[in-house]
């Protein structure tokens, strides 16, 4: 795999500015749940396990924490196929839990949309949405989002979570790529 810097087309999102809009995040939904019982994060894997990991540290209230993994894409995939399942299931009873759905990006929203009736099925006491990026000019299915981190353009990113064929999660950014530069067998 080649270096990540030989596509970057520019850094969308720097380090430092994710990092605290994060806290403030946490100071947010730790305001808003105070004295709160049964708060439980749920994880979309695998891209939203960075930023659930840095928000929980800054949520100050008792909670829990599952994954569940939806798939949406393809191998190698850029688009979502439209198609959403299921591939591992939530470990925790979340009837009558206050629920609050920790992901990544939402683009069309089909995959949270899905999730979210999912999830509605099994009775919790609350459920809600915390996302880290917004493409909200891609929605094509309304979302309700509590909490947001950023919105950003249409644009194809990676890095913090975000994926680019599997590899650049470890990325402390989100960047954008260079489409001209990057082909998915390079």
């Amino acid at each position: 795999m080649r270096d990540y810097r030989e596509f970057l087309s520019e850094i969308l999102v720097d380090e430092a500015t994710l990092q605290r809009r994060i806290a403030e995040l946490g100071a947010e939904i730790s305001r808003d749940y105070a004295g709160v019982e049964n708060l439980l994060l749920i994880c979309i894997l695998r891209g939203g396990v960075v930023f659930l990991v840095d928000l929980m540290r800054h949520i100050t209230v008792p909670h829990m924490v599952d994954f569940m993994a939806i798939s949406s894409y393809g191998v190698g995939a850029r688009e979502t196929t439209g198609h959403v399942r299921l591939t591992l299931d939530l470990q925790t009873d979340i009837h009558d839990k206050h629920v609050l759905l920790v992901e990544d990006i939402i683009d069309s929203g089909y995959t949270l949309s899905y999730v979210l009736d999912f999830l509605s099925t099994r009775k919790p006491k609350s459920l809600k949405v915390c996302v880290l990026l917004d493409k909200a000019e891609r929605r094509e299915v309304p979302i309700p989002i509590h909490y947001r981190g950023f919105t950003i353009p249409n644009k194809f990113v990676f890095g913090y979570g975000l994926d680019l064929d599997e590899y650049y999660r470890n990325l402390p950014f989100v960047a954008v790529v260079d489409l001209e530069k990057y082909t998915p067998s390079s």
